[in-house]
């Protein structure tokens, strides 16, 4: 729940992407991203690294990875997380 001023803001957590507009999924996204706890999250220069080898990547399709059907940036952002793929690019 976000707060926005003294309203409690809500997100739907059980909305499918095909009820939702697009636009809003990509902001709400990104924002998730923002928001995750820096420990968790590699620098900045090191997920544009990342993404940089997505879009290079044949299995990059629509911001997906064809390999484990992630959304790439989702993916990417973790430390914890590697690339999919055979060979890993990263």
């Amino acid at each position: 729940m976000e707060n926005t001023g003294n309203q409690p803001r809500r997100f739907c957590r059980k909305c499918l992407l095909q009820d939702m507009d697009e636009g809003q999924y990509f902001d709400d996204m990104r924002r998730y991203i923002d928001n995750l706890d820096e420990d968790l999250k590699v620098s900045s220069q090191f997920y544009d690294e990342r993404l940089a080898f997505c879009r290079k990547c044949d299995n990059l399709i629509s911001g997906m990875c064809r390999v484990c059907g992630c959304f790439v940036e989702m993916r990417a952002v973790m430390k914890k997380n590697g690339c999919p793929g055979i060979p890993k690019k990263w």
